[in-house]
């Protein structure tokens, strides 16, 4: 029952989202940490308190909405999906149902959202090949739309994205990654232009909290620790490794992974698949930490508040078997204990 405290897999939120859901983040902001940004396929943008288990403030995108991020120190938030359009929400000063304002535009559905703290500057990545750099504090009402600061062409459909200072790191269709200075956006190349170690479709890229490099997760139940830069050094650190599998009978089932989550203290990082499990990893030692009891469902989402004390998962169906019966869609958030995310030291 939605609401209630459920030990095995956390505080269940009491008013998810009524259709899939495609995002989840807490805010970046210490102050503001109790909050936790969804999206949803609904059209919604809500913005939960996770103490209370209240739901805030939610808006209407006008469309599914496929990434959201919160922006401006958590005074708005940005959404963006298949209507091609990115627009922006002031938090509490807008009401429930507020369509927002736009803010970028683009030719094919936005896949993803990122907001570069150091830069301000909000980064959407699209099915159109492109990445395009918007100022979010110069909306638009039309005419001829929003013009961005930076597009970037691309070799393949955006599929995932993620920043840390001043990089942005754009996982693309054929294993292809493309590496940006948020300083200096150039469209005729990339600061690097690489692969994935991973043989197939990425879902997910997430970059280490130390800077150093980033993770990448595939459908093929695989995720790769992979560091920036092409020396031959770099490159000797990076591997692969396989989880999100299972045997039985014989017989090896292997779940696509959906996301990723680094612990902001530790970082160690959570993994999330389409087996609905959760499992905790220390990269660096190249160990698991922990496995929590398996949801009802694929995990969507995953995200660590910015103490590292919570985590939320998104437990919501991804249409990985077509349309078939499958339970609600729900967030939860669990209390997040040290011997979950620790490193456990070397013997």
């Amino acid at each position: 029952m939605a609401g209630l405290r459920m030990p095995t897999h956390g505080l269940e939120m009491s008013t998810p989202p009524k259709d899939g859901v495609t995002s989840v983040e807490f805010c970046y902001e210490e102050d503001k940490a109790d909050l936790l940004l969804i999206s949803s396929w609904d059209h919604s943008v809500s913005i939960h308190s996770v103490s209370t288990n209240t739901l805030r403030y939610s808006y209407d995108h006008g469309a599914p909405v496929l990434g959201a991020c919160f922006a401006s120190g958590g005074t708005e938030v940005c959404s963006a999906g298949l209507d091609k359009v990115v627009k922006k929400f002031s938090v509490g000063a807008e009401p429930t149902g507020a369509s927002g304002q736009i803010v970028g535009q683009h030719d094919s559905p936005v896949k993803c959202l990122c907001y570069v703290r150091d830069d301000d500057l909000l980064v959407s990545g699209s099915w159109d090949k492109t990445v395009r750099a918007w100022d979010p504090r110069t909306p638009t009402s039309g005419g001829a739309g929003p013009k961005p600061i930076a597009k970037l062409p691309l070799p393949g459909k955006v599929f995932s994205m993620d920043t840390h200072g001043h990089r942005i790191v754009v996982a693309m269709a054929n294993r292809k990654i493309n590496i940006y200075d948020a300083r200096k956006l150039d469209p005729k190349h990339a600061e690097i232009e690489t692969e994935t170690l991973l043989k197939y479709q990425t879902r997910s890229v997430r970059c280490f909290p130390n800077g150093l490099g980033y993770a990448v997760a595939s459908i093929e139940g695989r995720v790769s620790m992979e560091y920036f830069g092409q020396e031959e050094e770099q490159k000797k650190k990076s591997y692969a490794f396989k989880c999100h599998r299972k045997v039985e009978d014989g017989v090896e089932y292997v779940y696509p992974v959906n996301a990723l989550a680094f612990h902001p203290k530790f970082g160690t990082f959570a993994t999330g698949g389409c087996d609905g499990v959760v499992n905790t990893w220390d990269g660096a030692n190249k160990k698991r930490l922990y496995q929590y009891s398996k949801y009802q469902t694929s995990i969507a989402d995953l995200c660590f508040n910015v103490h590292g004390t919570k985590l939320a998962v998104a437990a919501s169906y991804t249409f990985e078997q077509g349309e078939k019966d499958h339970p609600l869609d729900a967030i939860f958030v669990r209390d997040v204990h040290e011997n979950e995310v620790k490193p456990k030291p070397k013997k």
